[in-house]
């Protein structure tokens, strides 16, 4: 499997543990999330592999994509280069749609910030380990953006449709005490501890008859990456809209000098 270039694989038994290393923040691109669903693939394809553990490196989880502080986007919105990359690789959210068509249970290592497209990424894994000082962010209204990585989707279907408007029109933080509340994560423990409690719940579910585990799993996600395929092209439309805007880059302006935006509304 591999070589990759911002991941590592790592084997505790019937657990593999997908490890993303982009430390500090863990920014993500095309190129990351198709290594990550690299190895996905590979994992279903390895009888040895029962369960997945997603974590990361660094301070954050993932705090999705790096906009830097705005001064090199394009008319359109785009960081450089970037048109060419969708141009050849697909837009980064519709790439993503292989992370849901994984087979294998996944447990979501979630230590720190999970942001923007970062929390999209967190929403793949089946259950998620968190801690008080993790924290989740929809922030994408506050980047004069719309969201993506299939979360119009995911994240009402996983906590409810008001909670997820909450998250979306307020672009407020959650924190972990309160992701575990609002079923956001499943388990919540000390810091130092989210990646061990990970690995434990996936050694459970490693325990049991692999073809039980799968086949109930594939019902329970039944049609889900079709929805998030669904989800990714009408978000991308929103998106491509306005990038082009002046609150866009106001918004990534804002949030690279840790201001409040002076949204205008074009």
């Amino acid at each position: 499997m591999g070589p990759f270039k911002d991941i590592a694989v790592e084997r505790e038994g019937l657990v593999a543990i997908v490890e993303i290393r982009r430390p500090p923040n863990n920014f993500f691109d095309i190129s990351l999330i198709n290594q990550i669903a690299d190895a996905f693939d590979a994992l279903d394809n390895d009888p040895g592999c029962r369960a997945i553990v997603l974590a990361a490196q660094g301070k954050a989880f993932c705090a999705g994509a790096n906009f830097g502080d705005g001064q090199q986007l394009t008319k359109d919105g785009l960081r450089p280069g970037e048109k060419d990359t969708i141009a050849t690789a697909g837009h980064l959210y519709i790439q993503a749609i292989r992370l849901f068509e994984s087979k294998t249970p996944i447990i979501g290592a979630i230590h720190g910030a999970a942001v923007g497209g970062g929390l999209g990424l967190a929403l793949v894994p089946d259950f998620r380990v968190t801690c008080p000082e993790a924290r989740f962010a929809a922030n994408f209204t506050r980047l004069g953006f719309h969201p993506g990585f299939g979360l119009t989707t995911t994240l009402p279907e996983l906590i409810g449709k008001n909670n997820a408007a909450l998250m979306f029109l307020t672009s407020r933080r959650i924190t972990g005490e309160d992701a575990f509340e609002m079923g956001l994560a499943d388990v919540l423990v000390p810091q130092d501890q989210v990646r061990a409690a990970a690995v434990k719940l996936a050694a459970e579910i490693a325990e049991n008859s692999p073809l039980g585990v799968v086949a109930t799993r594939a019902t329970l996600r039944k049609g889900l990456a079709d929805r998030v395929r669904k989800a990714t092209e009408a978000e991308l439309v929103e998106q491509t809209r306005l990038r082009a805007t002046e609150d866009f880059k106001e918004g990534v302006k804002a949030v690279s000098e840790r201001r409040v935006p002076n949204f205008q509304g074009r």
